[in-house]
């Protein structure tokens, strides 16, 4: 019987050249054809009359099989197979339909195009086989000229093309979610601007340049506040008064058409996202790129930057909010320290010393904040305490020492209420600060590690501190003579680990102390 892809309609003169003759773009993956025939001739011919073809501007790649089991094969090892022309009848009168079965349901591959091909029609009916088997053609071979067969393989890729076009967005979409709830950990802006940039260079599959976010507010009372980050990778800036030029000069002309127009600006080597958060907040967000990418990954960049645009917004609030606390416990530190005609400086001081010794304990950072800003509150109680026992210039007598232990626990009692961790922590500093390692402290007579680790290390910087301080009843005590101490009062008033660290790096306390001098 005449194959009809013989036929000089359907085969010109042209389509007998060899592949090879072929100048092809290297960049252009080919889409892969798998050709299952146990006849020779049908593969080759077929192979002939669709070398040429090229579906969006991507050419064909073949790959042979004269078997069910050698097509097994073939599937094994290429998981990106387009469409395959499968033979019914080769080792046996159900091979083809056989293997359509193993390649669904063993192989687990729903994207290829099967195609089935039978010169014997009525040994596999093709209503019966449409019905039955998970195929996406059926082609008689006396009927499938060259015309037939280009059209069946232009259907079939696009249909693949698009099949996984799907697949890709439904997984894009899934990274983005699981990208935005990493960002979703971060801690503060630098952190935030780390984890967007490793998520989008995850996402776009390539280094990307830096990303850069402005974010502008208005706020309850009418005042204009801004935001700009930047982060290239290594280095990250933070600018919140727009007094030093962080964003490129061509960055910043992007992102101004973007915050101008309130939409998104798509530019070769960068994509500009402007997020309307409010009627009062807007962010403008963008990735540089160092490689041309698709439309889909375009738009999944942009959902991602959207989402983190979102996720600044209620971060940055969030900042403000730890801040003010924050703030608030100096404020509130220092004005216990100068009712006590104590210069303000010392809870600063003490709070960057805190932070020192708790950092090369190796406690947790976020512990170590936490412990660093509350601080402040370690002598809060003495609110209570009277000005004549505050001020007076001399030893206090017994039933004095007494009221002024009290502050201890009235600190304690001023901010233990609180859910906050803040607060929290400073109560417990207020009433662990004055505990002895030898248990000869106030107010609980604790022991070792009885006491809290918050408490252990303030007693040690409280006291540094104030030795080297200059007071309106002493002079500043010499570096020397506050090591001296420190080694004598190492296990008796100071934890043993906590006082070797603070005489290892006593020239660094030292320098800290610096950054808060008293006014003279």
């Amino acid at each position: 019987m005449a194959n009809p892809l013989f036929s000089k309609k359907s085969v010109p003169k042209s389509a007998q050249a060899k592949v090879t003759d072929i100048k092809l773009d290297e960049a252009l993956t080919p889409w892969k054809v798998a050709l299952i025939d146990d006849e020779d001739d049908v593969i080759s011919i077929s192979e002939m009359v669709l070398k040429r073809v090229l579906v969006d501007s991507r050419p064909l790649e073949f790959l042979k099989a004269h078997s069910a089991q050698e097509a097994k094969d073939l599937f094994e090892q290429h998981s990106d197979i387009a469409i395959a022309l499968v033979d019914v009848v080769m080792e046996d009168d159900h091979a083809g339909l056989d293997l359509v079965k193993w390649i669904r349901e063993s192989n687990k591959n729903t994207t290829t195009r099967l195609v089935l091909r039978t010169g014997q029609p009525g040994e596999a009916p093709e209503e019966d086989v449409i019905r039955d088997y998970d195929i996406n053609d059926y082609k008689n071979k006396a009927e499938l000229n060259s015309t037939r067969l280009k059209t069946t393989i232009y259907a079939a890729i696009r249909s693949y093309r698009d099949i996984l076009e799907v697949q890709h967005g439904q997984k894009g979409l899934e990274d983005v979610v699981s990208a935005t709830t990493r960002v979703l950990q971060s801690a503060n802006s630098e952190e935030f601007c780390i984890r967007v940039f490793k998520e989008a260079n995850d996402l776009l599959g390539q280094e990307t340049g830096a990303f850069y976010l402005h974010y502008h507010l208005i706020n309850a009372l009418g005042n204009e506040e801004q935001i700009q980050l930047a982060y290239d990778g290594s280095r990250y800036h933070i600018d919140t008064h727009l007094e030093h030029d962080i964003y490129p000069d061509s960055v910043k002309k992007t992102m101004s058409q973007a915050m101008s127009s309130h939409s998104n600006v798509e530019q070769d080597d960068r994509l500009c996202n402007f997020t309307q958060l409010s009627e009062t907040s807007s962010c403008v967000s963008l990735v540089s790129l160092a490689h041309p990418t698709t439309s889909l990954t375009r738009r999944l960049l942009n959902v991602l930057l959207t989402k983190v645009s979102i996720i600044f917004e209620n971060l940055t609030r969030l900042e403000d909010i730890e801040r003010t606390q924050q703030e608030l416990m100096y404020i509130l530190g220092e004005a216990i320290e100068k009712r006590s005609k104590e210069t303000g400086s010392h809870v600063r001081r003490v709070s960057l010393i805190c932070e020192f010794l708790a950092q090369r304990l190796g406690l947790d950072e976020h512990f170590v904040q936490l412990v660093k800003h509350a601080t402040p509150m370690h002598d809060i109680g003495k609110i209570a305490v009277p000005e004549r026992i505050l001020h007076k210039p001399g030893k206090l007598d017994g039933d004095e020492w007494e009221v002024m232990k009290t502050h201890a626990q009235v600190g304690y009692d001023l901010l233990c209420n609180s859910k906050r961790a803040l607060p929290q922590i400073g109560a417990r500093i207020a009433l662990y600060h004055h505990e002895k390692w030898d248990g000869s402290g106030y107010p609980s007579g604790l022991k070792g590690k009885e006491i809290p680790i918050e408490g252990r290390i303030m007693a040690i910087a409280d006291v540094i501190d104030a030795l080297a301080a200059r007071r309106s009843y002493k002079e500043p005590w010499p570096p020397q003579q506050i090591l001296a101490l420190l080694k004598e009062e190492r296990g008796r008033h100071f934890d043993p680990e906590i006082c070797d660290i603070a005489v290892d790096h006593f020239d660094n306390i030292m320098a800290l102390r610096a950054i808060y001098p008293d006014d003279e």
